[in-house]
Parts: C-alpha cells; structure tokens; sequence
C-alpha cells in the first residue's frame, strides 16, 4: 500500500486531507512522492517559519542531536534556559513556562491566570472572558475558551469558567463581574477568519484589566515570532500583556509551545502545580533560539512588513478577489464567489499549497520567502481562479 492508502487504513480521520503525499522541501518549495513541485504560501499552517529545512535551523537542531537529545526537567537545560533569556529580554516579560503546543501553552495561561486570582482572592474568581470567533486550541479546556458554537459539541461537559464577548469594550465590559480572572484575546484571530482586532478596543481592554486587576492574556500561537512584522503581534496595538502565549513558528518545525508571564505573576506557579515531559527539548529549543535570533533582527522584521504590503497589492489585482485583509506576512482573501475551500483544493492540485480560515483563503508563508515566489504565487492563485470562472 502506498503511504495515502496507508493512511486511510491506520490513522483516525481527524484531519480534511488535500490529495498530496509531501516527501521533501527547501526553502519555499515542497515536492511530492511522484516529485511533482509546489510553493508553499501556508508553511504547514505558520509552523515553519523558515521555510523547508532552512540550512542554519538544520545545523543547530542536528548538532545538538548529536550532544543530548532529551532530558527529564528535574535537570536544567542550556538551551532551554538561552531561550527564556532571550524571550524576557526581547519582550521585557519575566519568566518562561514550556510545553508542546500552543493548546498547552493557553491551558498553561489559564492556570497561572486563575492561580493569581486565587491566591489573592481566594476561591469563586476563575472566569475568563474570551472574544467571539476566537480559536484557542482542541484540548476540552481550550476549546471551552474557544468562542465559536461550532466547537462545542460532542465532548460534553465542556470545562465551565467561559464568556464570549464581541469584539468591542462594551461588550467585555458586561460581562466583567467579581468572578472574572482574566481576558483572552488574538488581536488578529487567525482561524476566526484573520480578523483584526481595532486598536483602541485592545487600549482598553489592557487598560480596563489594570483598573481590576484581571490578567490579560494574548493568545499569540499563530501571530507570534514575526508573523504580522512584530516579534509578537500585541506590539502593533502598543501594549504589554500580563500572559503570552506562542508556539507554531517558534520552532521553526519542531513542536514547541511557551507562556511569557509579566514580573507580577513570575513566582505564581511552584513545583507540581505545572510540568510536561517533553517541554523544554534541548534540540527542540536549540532550533528555536536559531530562529529567534534570526527573526528578531529589525532589518528582517521591516522585510516581513514590506513583503506582506507587496502581497497584498499584487492580491488585490486579481479579478476574482473581493478584498484582503492582515498584517506582516498573515493574509486573509476573500474571494467574490465565496467559494475559498474550492479554490484551495484547485490550487494544490496546479502546484500552491494554501489553506483557508473560515471563508477565506490564508496565506502564511514563510518569513523569509523572496519576492519572485510572491510573484509566483500570486500568478498560480490569479489562473486557478480564472480557470474558476
């Protein structure tokens, strides 16, 4: 059997699989089992950050798979250690927790977010106001923070201690009450359908946490690390959360996921009130510092930016194309005939691997993807929706 009958046969169908058995990549550019090529606009949905098998990410993750591979977290770790220095001195936050994924990384938000309120105010002050159309994760607990109906069902009962708001301060205001712990937001919520959060609503979200003392966590799994042209997205709406979560991109392949906590909550989690057993991965890690070394330069940062407003201009040429919307190198387009789902199985099949959010297509390529491929792209995109026609 070959490996898609394989797969059909053996693994659980979780997943709406496009009909494409990926073998290899570089760069941007991704080739099948029979050696058909692709450009990669979706960058196994902004994990890979550099790309395919960047040569510099290779090296530090190899190298250090050949020093240690794995250890318990009862021992400290180099790598792990280089990289919470890094985050806290890039964001200004305080201290570091590690998981896996950025589902574990919201579920780590969430505990240090009611554990404060705990032990200042003890039992009863555990609710979380998360925004409607929001996406947190597919553990039960994150997708109680989920704020879209679709996702709550099946797995009944669904962790309690969740509102949704609007996206507006109104809105989170009423449901504020003596309960509340902690807000949750995406300030560009990815899989909601790129939606950009208005920056006055996220000033006073920040500053409406600071008048009650509720925690205010931003969810940065898929903005996070460069994606919108800010090492973390919440920069461009010139605030400093309590809580950031990330993961995705960091790893640049590799499953990593951490949260970033201000000075006030850095001693709020002890030993065996969090772990995991795979968090903090020396290789994993090692790969994560070369990224975050890579993509916290200015100069690539402003890349990030100017590619992302280029790709926007040549989207918008396209006949076909009502409007597109994001920042940095995370586009969302719609599409006048509403039918994205179509049009991204169209275009994996003339080679441009693209996903969806909701009812638009989504583009998350990599940070460092050229120009010419942008082009390329955007030529691939413009037939496939002629071709539509």
């Amino acid at each position: 059997m070959n490996t898609k009958e394989l797969d059909k046969k053996y693994i659980m169908n979780t997943y709406g699989r496009y009909n494409v058995a990926l073998k290899s990549g570089k760069g941007c550019t991704a080739y099948d089992e029979d050696g058909k090529k692709y450009l990669d606009v979706s960058s196994g949905i902004g994990v890979n950050s550099l790309g395919y098998c960047e040569d510099g990410w290779v090296n530090a993750v190899s190298s250090q798979l050949n020093t240690i591979q794995h250890m318990s977290n009862y021992f400290y770790c180099a790598q792990a250690s280089e990289l919470a220095e890094k985050l806290c001195n890039l964001t200004g936050l305080s201290k570091v927790c590690f998981s896996n994924s950025g589902a574990e990384a919201n579920e780590c938000a969430i505990k240090i977010a009611r554990k404060y309120s705990f032990d200042k105010y003890g039992k009863g002050r555990n609710e979380i106001i998360s925004l409607k159309d929001s996406f947190h994760g597919r553990t039960v607990t994150t997708l109680s923070a989920t704020g879209q109906d679709n996702f709550h069902n099946y797995f009944f009962p669904f962790t309690e201690g969740f509102k949704y708001a609007e996206p507006n301060i109104e809105s989170v205001k009423s449901l504020v009450s003596d309960k509340t712990c902690a807000v949750l937001i995406e300030c560009v919520q990815g899989e909601g359908g790129v939606n950009i959060l208005d920056k006055n609503f996220v000033k006073d979200i920040r500053a409406l946490c600071d008048e009650k003392d509720i925690i205010l966590i931003t969810d940065e799994v898929q903005t996070g690390i460069g994606r919108t042209g800010k090492l973390f997205c919440y920069e461009n709406f010139e605030i400093t959360p309590d809580l950031v979560t990330c993961a995705k991109g960091l790893g640049g392949g590799l499953p990593i996921g951490l949260c970033i906590c201000s000075d006030k909550l850095k001693d709020v989690m002890q030993p065996s009130t969090h772990g995991s057993t795979f968090a903090a991965n020396p290789a994993v890690c090692a790969g994560a510092n070369y990224v975050i070394e890579k993509i916290s330069d200015e100069e690539f940062l402003s890349e990030v930016n100017k590619k992302g407003e280029y790709l926007k201009e040549k989207l918008l040429e396209i006949d076909g194309i009502k409007s597109v919307r994001g920042l940095g190198l995370m586009i969302g387009i719609e599409l006048e005939k509403d039918n994205a789902k179509d049009i991204s199985t169209k275009c994996v099949e003339n080679g441009l691997l693209i996903i969806t959010a909701k009812n638009l297509l989504r583009m998350l390529p990599p940070l460092n993807i050229s120009y010419t491929e942008i082009d390329e792209a955007v030529k691939i995109l413009n037939t496939t929706i002629q071709e539509d026609k």
